[in-house]
């Protein structure tokens, strides 16, 4: 694909959103386009291996496939290669299709005037809860579980009422369904690079609330080669305030990641950050992505990382000197002071420098009065430079 093949899909993705949202806010109707793409990437990529699967059977088509032991076989077969399942019934074309046909004719109705279209509400309920179903105690479930649940479809924000909502969700639906997502293409991350410009046209939307889940390219590409300098190949990267994810995702873009693993807080975000991953193609057993407070409860206590970046929410409480547990944390117990209640910026820098290998870069984006504030923070800022000898660079 061409580069301004990948510019128009991006084009023709954020004119969807735009065109159909209505009065809603930008990053309200984030999660439901972004939760439609996913869905639309998961079925096609399950259409495409199980016609893989197919290619020497009497039946070559996925859709046509009824018998239900090539059905347990395929099923089998998907969801220990790319992590879940769908049926062929549950396909993205089939219910778009559905959803914008209309009922058959009733009776005094002969030209099927006003027929209302077809349901499909309930449809994608039990598809996106059957998704997270064929994961179940399966080594992908920690990706796929509660994926979808963001996507509220009965919120009167989609329509005052059920038909109104079932309406709007079918022509987005329709709308998607005439894009090829061109997932055939050797590049595969031309789709992720468009969903990725999606979530920054939504974050300018969301003005400064965009921080939580977006950083711009500009910064995390920069961030990016400082961790990756002179290497090709990195042994696992960590962010632990990773937002969607972008800046992991753009290290990948710098060197060949072993895994990548990242916390995020936000619950929305987490699992915006998940979606994210897979839609870049990252196998679902590369990536390691939990949903908790990084300063408080840290996911990934016992383990260190090559590279490590993060853009951590500027100057946010935590419980700081207010909580006797972190003196006696080894992430901040060697400075003699602990990072004030009322700014957090320090505490994530320790707690990247804990988890920093030997071997091990770290870049991350802090608010520039770090530089020169006093009390604990000027004895942790000293620690760090004279004792520990870990800053190389500072850019303004």
């Amino acid at each position: 694909m061409t580069n301004e093949q990948r510019l128009n899909l991006e084009r023709q993705l954020w004119n969807i959103a735009n065109d159909l949202r209505g009065k809603m806010d930008a990053d309200e109707f984030r999660d439901y386009v972004l939760g439609f793409i996913f869905y639309k990437y998961l079925s096609d990529k399950q259409y495409r291996h199980a016609n893989k699967i197919l290619e020497n059977e009497s039946i070559t088509d996925y859709v046509y496939i009824t018998d239900e032991e090539d059905l347990k076989a395929i099923q089998d077969d998907s969801v220990e290669a790319i992590g879940y399942f769908l049926k062929p019934s549950q396909l993205f074309s089939l219910i778009a299709k559905k959803g914008n046909e209309k009922q058959k004719n009733k009776d005094g109705d002969k030209d099927n005037t006003h027929a209302k279209q077809n349901f499909i509400l309930e449809d994608l309920e039990q598809i996106f809860t059957y998704i997270e179903q064929s994961t179940l105690g399966k080594d992908s479930e920690d990706d796929f579980v509660h994926l979808f649940e963001d996507i509220d479809l009965n919120s009167t924000k989609l329509g005052r009422t059920v038909d109104a909502r079932n309406e709007l969700v079918a022509k987005i639906l329709a709308h998607l369904d005439a894009i090829n997502f061109s997932l055939e293409e050797s590049d595969a991350d031309i789709l992720g690079d468009a969903y990725e410009y999606l979530i920054g046209q939504f974050a300018t939307g969301a003005g400064r609330r965009a921080g939580e889940f977006y950083t711009p390219q500009q910064v995390s590409r920069i961030l990016a080669k400082i961790v990756t300098m002179d290497k090709k190949k990195i042994r696992n990267a960590y962010d632990p305030t990773c937002g969607s994810g972008s800046l992991l995702l753009r290290i990948g873009r710098e060197a060949d990641v072993g895994h990548f693993y990242g916390q995020e807080l936000n619950r929305t975000t987490f699992n915006l950050a998940r979606m994210n991953m897979l839609l870049h193609d990252v196998h679902y057993a590369r990536f390691d992505i939990r949903q908790e407070d990084t300063l408080e409860n840290p996911q990934h206590s016992d383990m260190t990382f090559e590279a490590i970046v993060a853009n951590p929410p500027f100057s946010a409480k935590w419980k700081g000197d207010g909580n006797p547990l972190n003196a006696n944390d080894e992430r901040f117990s060697q400075y003699g002071k602990i990072a004030p209640s009322s700014k957090a910026d320090y505490a994530f820098i320790q707690h990247m420098i804990y988890h920093l290998a030997d071997n091990g870069t770290m870049a991350v984006v802090v608010p520039h009065c770090v530089l020169f504030r006093g009390a604990s923070e000027g004895v942790i800022r000293r620690y760090i430079i004279e004792k520990l000898n870990s800053l190389d660079a500072v850019i303004g």
